[in-house]
């Protein structure tokens, strides 16, 4: 039997309502490491790049990876996978919460859903019992009332991941929730679910994820706690604060994006903080499955604010997105449209993104004004109203301007004849740094393979918040390729393990890989777990070379390359993106138009 791995993978053809169960490839198991790198070489073998993202021949998987449902520090991560309805590049969304290591305690490390089912339907997964069950009662309903209700007709402890409103109306922005307040949130991977008509996937396991060398594994769990509660960055700045402790900071060097990437600094920046959030609205503290950090935030909107709620967030992203991006200082509002984007199921960032961007094009009068005569708010910077009312239009599709703001903010741009007011990379919205003051995420915006994010590659680690002796020239361009490079094969390998990106602010690779050994009995040197994180970022640039993507769609927004940053220490930057560009593609091995050379391919065994 397999160690960490649990050796199974659960297919379900929506079309004909067919139910396999298969041993999972472990050669490729093996190769790809699980998780993220696992579901794409799945994803790269069974559909055409070039479909539909939106049709039956797309696909849409759920990996875990082999640390997923172990003890292993915060390993409780789950993917989604798929060809992103947002992007048409290759999806991969990221979530915690319990709902992955609920799925390995049923038995299975995969979930495929393929075609598309006649009808609103739920998977329920009881272990070995599977079924397809109709889902017309909840189609419509929010995140939490579905969560509430599926798990009173099948077990009060099985976990949920769902699509809300958002999925269902086939908003490119929408996300998949689990536990209520967890998304797998970036991609639009919850636009692909809803092309299925699959309203969640309900899990209930009863067994439990063998390790290789159980004493091994425990000695390197309490290693790697102890330096977990030593870091300043996971024992203080997340667990004291949680990710909004990075709002002070960003602001304070000028790189917080505000009014869709106008400026780097935000007037109102305080009121939003993280320590804002600490002293008025944060209830608790919520860690996910087997995590000692606890960066999650409960909340609840408290004292005379016209907005009302309570559940989970906001992390700095949505602070960012729902907030100052959108030019918004107003703390309750930023926390309401987070619960909403819950509730509805839609991806944050993007959905912030694409309100910023429809608030500049309105400022400069690029929409006519018929296309805003009937809304019952003014589209503007600084309107929370604004904000809430286009999450609603978004997530239901509501008029003209609803249907627009559900294709992306890159559509929408497009559409109004402006797409160079986009603050984003392959249709996919910025994340909460600007890079003009940080050029090697500027990079790392530019090459991430699943469009704009900077999870895919965190040059901000060295860029702005390593010891000053460890430090690269946030505003340099020298040895950024190299970083990116560096950066991106261990976020590849994190995301593929099953453990939160957040632990290695404390564990170092070699760490991680230990740790991956002793759960599955493998023996990788910290040399081949570096090249299995080259392997899968070459297999998802080759998965969206087959699609069309290419050099063309490397590039960063005219703005962040020609109007230079005011204020803070960014004062007069842009980013340098071609002769970093073209550094990097030399240092990956792929040939001027940034394809895989074939010996490059060969080296990784991709050939």
């Amino acid at each position: 039997m397999p160690y960490g791995w649990v050796g199974t993978v659960l297919r379900i053809d929506l079309t004909n309502g067919r139910i396999v169960r298969e041993p999972l490839n472990m050669d490729w198991a093996r190769q790809f490491l699980g998780g993220r790198g696992l579901g794409t070489k799945y994803l790269y073998e069974e559909i055409d790049p070039r479909c539909d993202p939106l049709g039956p021949d797309n696909k849409v998987i759920f990996a875990t990876g082999p640390l997923t449902g172990t003890y292993a520090p915060t390993g409780g991560r789950y993917m989604v996978l798929c060809k992103s309805p947002l992007t048409d590049a290759i999806a991969c969304s990221n979530s915690g919460g319990y709902w992955g290591p609920e799925l390995k305690f049923a038995g299975y490390d995969m979930v495929i859903l393929e075609g598309k089912a006649p009808k609103p339907v739920y998977i329920w997964v009881y272990n070995d019992h599977v079924e397809i069950r109709d889902a017309s009662h909840v189609w419509g309903k929010d995140t939490a009332h579905t969560e509430d209700i599926l798990r009173s007709e099948t077990d009060p402890q099985a976990r949920v991941a769902g699509i809300g409103p958002a999925g269902e109306n086939l908003c490119r922005v929408a996300c998949v929730i689990n536990d209520k307040g967890r998304a797998a949130g970036r991609s639009g991977v919850g636009a692909a679910m809803g092309a299925k008509n699959v309203k969640a996937i309900v899990v209930r396991g009863t067994g439990a994820v063998p390790v290789a060398d159980p004493v091994a594994f425990s000695r390197l769990v309490m290693e790697s706690l102890e330096i977990i509660n030593q870091s300043p960055v996971t024992a203080h700045a997340l667990r004291g604060l949680g990710t909004a402790s990075t709002v002070g900071f960003t602001n304070s060097v000028g790189i917080l994006p505000t009014r869709n990437f106008q400026q780097g600094q935000f007037e109102q920046a305080q009121p939003i903080s993280g320590q804002a959030l600490a002293q008025t609205m944060l209830v608790r503290n919520k860690g996910c499955y087997s995590c000692p950090i606890g960066c999650a935030r409960v909340t609840e909107i408290r004292g005379p604010a016209k907005w009302q709620g309570k559940g989970e967030g906001p992390e700095y992203e949505t602070i960012f997105g729902l907030g100052s991006d959108c030019g918004v200082g107003d703390l309750a509002a930023v926390l309401y449209a987070n619960y909403l984007c819950n509730l509805w199921a839609m991806d944050t960032i993007s959905a912030g993104g694409t309100i910023a961007t429809a608030m500049e094009l309105a400022e400069k009068g690029y929409i006519p004004p018929e296309d805003l005569a009937d809304l019952p708010f003014e589209l503007k910077f600084g309107n929370p109203d604004a904000v809430i009312g286009c999450l609603e239009l978004m997530a239901f599709r509501k008029g003209k301007l609803g249907n627009l703001l559900a294709e992306g903010g890159y559509r929408l741009a497009e559409y109004y004849g402006h797409p160079e007011l986009f603050m984003g990379v392959k249709k996919q919205d910025f994340a909460a740094y600007d890079p003009r003051g940080a050029k090697g995420m500027g990079l790392g915006y530019a090459t991430s393979n699943r469009g704009a994010c900077h999870l895919r590659g965190y040059t901000m680690s060295v860029e702005w918040f390593a010891p000053p002796n460890q430090r690269l020239d946030p505003f340099s361009i020298e040895g950024k390729a190299q970083a990116q490079k560096t950066f991106q094969d261990k976020a590849a390998c994190e995301d593929s393990s099953g453990i939160c990106t957040f632990t290695t602010f404390a564990l170092t690779p070699d760490k991680l890989c230990a740790l991956y050994n002793a759960a599955t009995g493998e023996d990788l040197d910290l040399e081949a777990w570096n090249l299995a994180g080259e392997r899968i970022w070459n297999l998802e640039r080759m998965f969206n070379i087959r699609a069309g993507l290419g050099r063309k769609d490397d590039t960063l927004p005219p703005r962040m390359l020609k109007e230079p940053l005011t204020g803070g220490a960014v004062q007069g930057q842009v980013v340098e993106l071609e002769p970093m560009l073209e550094e990097y593609y030399r240092v990956r091995g792929w040939d001027e138009e940034g394809r895989p050379l074939p010996e490059t391919l060969a080296r990784l065994g991709l050939a």
